[in-house]
């Protein structure tokens, strides 16, 4: 068994769709307005790795992230540099937190936040 995707529901569609494609690179697999649902559905890939569905609804509810809530607690990606990702993002004007070390495995990681503010973990492999 493996995870086959990630459904979000974003706030602006337009902003997320930029954030996930032009600061995180995701790449656009299909993308389909589903006119009864007044819906977009964004099918997003790391490589050609199907990873995130990203949806629109009209007025969707608030959901907190912080404090930490129950549900879904963050996103979290892979990649080989961490410092170099935090960089490169930083750059595009995202706010990162410090890099810190797992106390567990010793790898870096840092936290960032998506336009909805839900929490995104780079994880160094």
């Amino acid at each position: 068994m493996h995870i086959h995707h990630i459904a979000i529901i974003c706030s602006n569609y337009e902003v997320s769709k930029k954030f996930y494609t032009e600061v995180l690179g995701l790449n656009i697999i299909r993308e389909v307005y589903r006119e009864e649902r007044h819906s977009y559905k964004l099918d997003l890939a790391i490589g050609d790795h199907y990873v995130i569905e990203l949806f629109s609804f009209p007025n969707p509810p608030a959901r907190p992230s912080r404090p930490e809530s129950c549900g879904l607690r963050h996103l979290a990606f892979s990649v080989d540099n961490v410092a170099e990702k935090r960089d490169e993002l930083l750059s595009k004007g995202l706010k990162c937190e410090a890099i810190r070390i797992d106390e567990f495995t010793d790898r870096k990681f840092f936290f960032t936040s998506d336009p909805d503010d839900l929490p995104l973990e780079f994880y160094e492999n």
